[in-house]
């Protein structure tokens, strides 16, 4: 249970980080005005408290592993949002970093 609560808290993070981002992205370079920018602000906001909620106590850790979520989750919302068709290495790259995300995450340590 705790693993399914970490992956669900992952994934809202980085919809909240990849969404913040790609918001003030959109106000600055495209145009789209302070409205934007300020609702990626806000988004970016919330990620950090969200990531506080990780089962595991250890920041460098958090945000270590969460750097493998935010690559392929950074793919996918280009290929949403933006129409952006990712080539074999771009996944093979996003398939490499979920995996250290994993055994950065959940690998088995002693006294836990």
């Amino acid at each position: 249970m705790l693993v399914a609560r970490s992956a669900l808290l992952f994934v809202v993070a980085a919809l909240f980080e990849i969404g913040g981002a790609w918001l003030v992205w959109q106000g600055i370079r495209e145009h789209r005005g302070w409205a934007w920018i300020g609702a990626g602000v806000i988004a970016l906001g919330i990620y950090g408290c969200v990531a506080t909620l990780q089962p595991d106590g250890e920041f460098g850790r958090i945000l270590a592993a969460y750097g493998g979520v935010f690559v392929a989750g950074s793919i996918a919302w280009g290929m949403v949002a933006d129409g952006y068709r990712p080539d074999r290495w771009d996944v093979t790259g996003a398939l490499i970093c979920l995996a250290g995300m994993a055994v950065i995450m959940y690998a088995p340590r002693g006294g836990r």
